[in-house]
């Protein structure tokens, strides 16, 4: 980005990225509104959910491989769906639309398989039948664009400790790495878990750059909007983890804590156990829903400031020019916010993560 000489300054410079950031979402939903009458509801839950692809901007989209199994492995583009002519049908009072491609129709972001070259919807719900689907959709590839930055930023900080030893980096990519392993490792492992938090580490650590990597790449909208750390199937899987991990780490203290817990007396026991286990279940879940929700509100927020613009353009031009400046103004505040909150939300789950490890091992007190 070329700016004038007294212009050339790091704020200046962030704020017109910034500018050319939002722009990117504002592209990307004025092509979701073109030649119809803007949805805002319907255009903000298609950013927000998976796709079988990568919408870039208005005519620019990334076409994933769509794999099934039906009688067999098939695989074709998706966009053989996307570039059909697209089908109608009634749900209710409202028109809906689904593409169909050799004898598979694509409803939602959903592939079933057509019965007599049709989808039959009753109760607002296809009745056709499903089929198994691994597909690369756009979540899948944001996963997989988000372990490979892993992997170059590890092979990167290996391969320099391996050639200077343990002395601390002078620039580079490590550079900024070796501060977050460290304070991911002595701040948040070793005061939560103890003596045994080195086992953890590694854990913690790929946890914490998944996590704070898929936060960042859901707010990039010229990718996408790879938001899947706002599926709740990915926090699910996450959650999953750092429960077996802690369950299978788990001591003598910490179940007999659940099972029989000291100090009570026995008759109280039917009705404080299944309170524990209600307590040991309900972690897992909090830390699932926390990530899902805290990043799919920030996605929704930001917009829904940026529908307004074409919610109040659609009643005057002059209105959509004035409310863009309002609008541009809190979705930039937002996507600042959204920085921090992508941080934030990695390192909350780290540590809550760490201090069940920490309960799980910890040592009877005498």
């Amino acid at each position: 980005m070329v700016l004038p000489r007294h212009m050339n300054t790091p704020a200046i410079k962030t704020i017109a990225f910034f500018l050319f950031f939002i722009s990117g979402t504002s592209v990307a939903l004025a092509g979701s509104s073109k030649g119809e009458k803007f949805d805002p509801g319907g255009t903000i839950l298609h950013h927000v959910k998976d796709a079988h692809e990568i919408h870039v901007m208005d005519g620019v989209s990334i076409s994933l491989p769509i794999i099934i199994y039906d009688d067999g492995l098939k695989i074709f583009s998706s966009s053989h769906f996307y570039h059909s002519e697209p089908k109608e049908v009634m749900i209710g009072d409202a028109k809906e639309h689904y593409y169909a491609y050799n004898g598979y129709a694509l409803f939602h972001e959903k592939i079933y398989k057509l019965d007599h070259g049709a989808l039959h919807i009753e109760d607002g719900h296809p009745h056709n039948e499903k089929v198994a689907d691994f597909s690369i959709t756009k979540n899948v590839s944001g996963m997989l664009f988000g372990v490979f930055m892993m992997f170059m930023l590890f092979i990167a900080a290996a391969k320099h400790y391996k050639k200077h030893g343990i002395a601390a980096p002078k620039k580079g990519i490590v550079r900024a790495v070796e501060p977050l392993v460290l304070f991911i490792s002595e701040e948040v492992a070793r005061p939560s878990i103890g003596h045994k938090y080195q086992r953890y580490v590694p854990f913690l650590l790929t946890l914490f750059f998944f996590i704070w990597f898929g936060n960042l790449l859901g707010l990039i909208p010229f990718l996408g909007g790879m938001n899947f750390t706002g599926n709740i199937a990915v926090t699910m899987v996450l959650a999953s983890f750092t429960f077996i991990i802690t369950s299978f780490s788990g001591n003598k203290h910490y179940w007999g804590h659940i099972f029989a817990p000291p100090g009570v007396p026995v008759a109280l026991y039917p009705l404080l156990i299944p309170i524990e286990i209600i307590g040991v279940l309900s972690k897992p879940i909090v830390l699932m829903l926390r990530l899902f929700a805290n990043i799919t509100a920030g996605h929704i927020i930001i917009l829904a400031f940026t529908s307004l613009i074409f919610i109040f353009g659609e009643m005057s031009t002059g209105a959509g020019y004035g409310v863009s400046v309002v609008s541009m103004a809190f979705s930039i505040f937002m996507n600042f916010l959204e920085l921090l909150v992508g941080f934030l939300q990695a390192y909350v789950f780290v540590l809550l993560s760490a201090l069940y490890f920490g309960a799980a091992v910890e040592e009877v007190h005498h």
